[in-house]
């Protein structure tokens, strides 16, 4: 990998081109199964994927390309989470991250091939519990992500992880350039999590408008409500004030959310994290991770400041 980062799975963003796009750029890229409508997409795009990847590392074995995964959602609601798992075993999917569920099964279907799978979590309890089940990485979302973001400090909950999880960490929160994934690298996590920040590049599924609007938005334009899908999330306040909505509303919460069909939701009001703020273009994800690599070896480069040490 050309930096320790993961461009994160986004609902109705993250798709086959910004995967392979961000893989072969030394980026690991992911993608929430349910982005592939009907499932027999899905099957199309992890073919795509294994092939153009595949193709690549035999034309350069020397090319940095980093493995991609997908977004497997655990709760009950996900009517095709069988499905979309069968498709994963069959592609043998190398990296696999779950959410909202126990994900003791996809653990040991997914170790039978040789893949991995990190959880995703809000809290340390969450984190416990997934270590429990197996997994092989935490992805800790921390305050300030974009989506279903928890609200502890970044700082607060990497450390506490690393009292008792030795494994793999992944931080996401907020993480926009190299010198944030630097000092995610610094506070003890192995790889940050960066989502916001790929969904203003030229092959992410966003329409037009929503990619201008991560590049306009600061972080006090991003709003934290249930009012949307009945959980908490991150949802950007100029999308929501077109769609209808009023501060009043947000503040009473409320909301419901369908994994399996998709809703208006993540369509009419998008989603972004505290990230905006440091966000003003919409770059290839190629030169996008170029960038990033760059930024995170100056800032590795830095010494301490005069009077530290």
């Amino acid at each position: 990998m050309t930096a320790p980062v993961i461009a994160a799975p986004m609902f109705l963003v993250s798709g086959p081109h910004l995967v392979i796009a961000c893989c072969r750029a030394g980026i690991a890229g992911t993608f929430p199964t349910l982005n592939a409508r009907p499932i027999e997409v899905l099957d199309e795009w992890l073919t795509q994927i294994n092939a153009e990847l595949g193709a690549a590392m035999a034309a350069n074995p020397q090319a940095p390309i980093a493995p991609y995964g997908v977004n497997l959602i655990l709760h009950h609601s996900n009517k095709r989470l069988e499905q979309d798992f069968e498709l994963v075993v069959k592609h043998k999917v190398p990296f696999v991250i779950t959410s909202l569920g126990h994900p003791g099964e996809v653990v040991k279907a997914v170790h039978g091939y040789g893949g991995v799978v990190f959880s995703d979590v809000i809290h340390a309890y969450h984190a416990k519990k997934a270590i429990a089940a197996g997994v092989d990485g935490i992805v800790a979302v921390a305050g300030g992500a974009g989506g279903h973001a928890g609200t502890q400090s970044p700082f607060s909950l990497v450390r506490e992880i690393r009292e008792f999880w030795d494994g793999a960490l992944v931080l996401g929160g907020a993480i926009s350039d190299g010198a944030s994934i630097r000092a995610a690298e610094v506070m003890g996590a192995d790889f940050a999590y960066m989502g916001t920040r790929f969904i203003a590049t030229q092959e992410s599924m966003a329409v037009p408008e929503y990619k201008q609007m991560i590049c306009e938005t600061t972080a006090k334009d991003v709003v934290y409500t249930s009012a949307i899908t009945g959980t908490l999330a991150n949802f950007l306040w100029p999308s929501l004030e077109k769609a209808g909505y009023t501060r009043e509303a947000l503040a009473q919460g409320g909301g419901s959310e369908d994994f399996s069909t998709g809703s208006k939701a993540w369509r009419d009001t998008w989603s972004a994290g505290h990230g905006v703020a440091t966000i003003h273009d919409v770059p290839p994800a190629t030169e996008l991770a170029a960038r990033l690599a760059a930024e995170y070896r100056a800032a590795c480069a830095l010494p301490l400041s005069p009077g530290v040490g």
